[in-house]
């Protein structure tokens, strides 16, 4: 068994994360925003990768209106530890950082060295080191090359795809890094399961055939 894995995007029409320089905040709106809240309190773990770490410093906390939630685990890939200690989501017991380096102390996170795959924590690794931790649910949030690498390997169960109508063009930053296609047959597949307005943005969700 492993963790079912969500990958949650939130780009503009052409499926970008950020501008070239990197300025992401808010892409899409606040009814859409609110959903991914709701999305994080609905898994056991959220996952992003370093480089997520060092632009946004983000909390990886579920935060909704009027009502208490038990927040999920928060799961950084860090191949050679770059997250600083004073990172916030490194402040408290409820952060795992895998590693393909010798662990090392970052502030209160837990740090776990996995099985490498290409000089970074293998994606097969992460999952068994988060199912020895009882996760049955991660929700991927970011950036592109985690994305790809869990394409890739076809582990992406779910898409959950906010999609704001702004346009920023090819320097923009993907939401999905390379994936290395020979060819269409080997490109990821998914079903539609519904497509709704979200605020100004569309909400799509997908599951993998």
């Amino acid at each position: 068994m492993r963790p079912q894995v969500t990958l949650k995007l939130a780009t503009s029409l052409d499926g970008r994360i950020a501008t070239a320089s990197g300025e992401s905040k808010w892409i899409t709106g606040e009814a859409a925003r609110l959903e991914g809240h709701r999305l994080r309190a609905a898994h056991d773990a959220i996952l992003v990768g370093v480089e997520t770490v060092l632009a946004d410093d983000p909390e990886l906390t579920a935060r909704l209106p009027g009502r208490p939630v038990d927040q999920p685990l928060r799961v950084v890939l860090d191949s050679r530890l770059r997250t600083p200690t004073t990172a916030k989501l490194a402040s408290g017991g409820d952060s795992l950082i895998l590693t393909v380096a010798e662990p090392a102390q970052i502030g209160g996170a837990v740090v776990e060295k996995v099985k490498a795959e290409d000089g970074r924590p293998g994606v097969a690794a992460c999952l068994s080191a988060l199912n020895r931790r009882g996760v049955a649910s991660v929700l991927i949030e970011g950036g592109g090359q985690v994305a790809a690498s869990f394409l890739r390997a076809g582990l992406v169960d779910r898409l959950e795809w906010f999609r704001a109508p702004i346009l920023l063009g090819g320097e923009g930053r993907p939401c999905v890094a390379a994936l290395a296609l020979a060819k269409l047959a080997d490109a990821p597949r998914f079903r539609r399961l519904a497509v709704e307005p979200c605020g100004d943005d569309l909400w799509e969700r997908y599951e993998r055939l």
